[in-house]
């Protein structure tokens, strides 16, 4: 199995390594903290697979949506990312995952901060 590292790249450039857990993504005490309106406040969940070493993004039936590379992901299903996937969670986009190796990055995106507490 390869060992991929990923990492949510702020937009100060300062790059977070992203665990291999859930991750909840929305406005206010979530993992991945995005600011924009647009973004509900637990809007999706972002799940790692060890045995497959792949992650995986669901909605959480939010208003303005989930979506990779431009299709809505359907409510509480999970899809798998893969590389070079553009992420946008309502009007935030996040740019492609990049490639993916033995221990090198993959960025998930820009202009949100990763936090340490579960949405609530």
């Amino acid at each position: 199995m390869s060992i991929t590292s990923w990492f949510l790249v702020s937009s100060g450039g300062t790059r977070h390594r992203l665990p291999r857990e859930l991750i909840f993504v929305g406005r206010e005490d979530c993992e991945l903290v995005l600011q924009s309106r647009s973004v509900d406040k637990q809007h999706a969940v972002i799940n790692y697979d060890q045995d497959r070493d792949e992650h995986w993004v669901k909605d959480l039936g939010s208003l303005n949506g989930t979506f990779v590379n431009e299709v809505r992901v359907p409510d509480q299903k999970y899809v798998t990312l893969r590389l070079n996937d553009v992420l946008r969670f309502g009007y935030d986009i996040l740019p492609p995952l990049g490639p993916r190796g033995h221990g090198r990055p993959v960025t998930l995106g820009v202009g949100g901060r990763l936090g340490g507490h579960s949405c609530g």
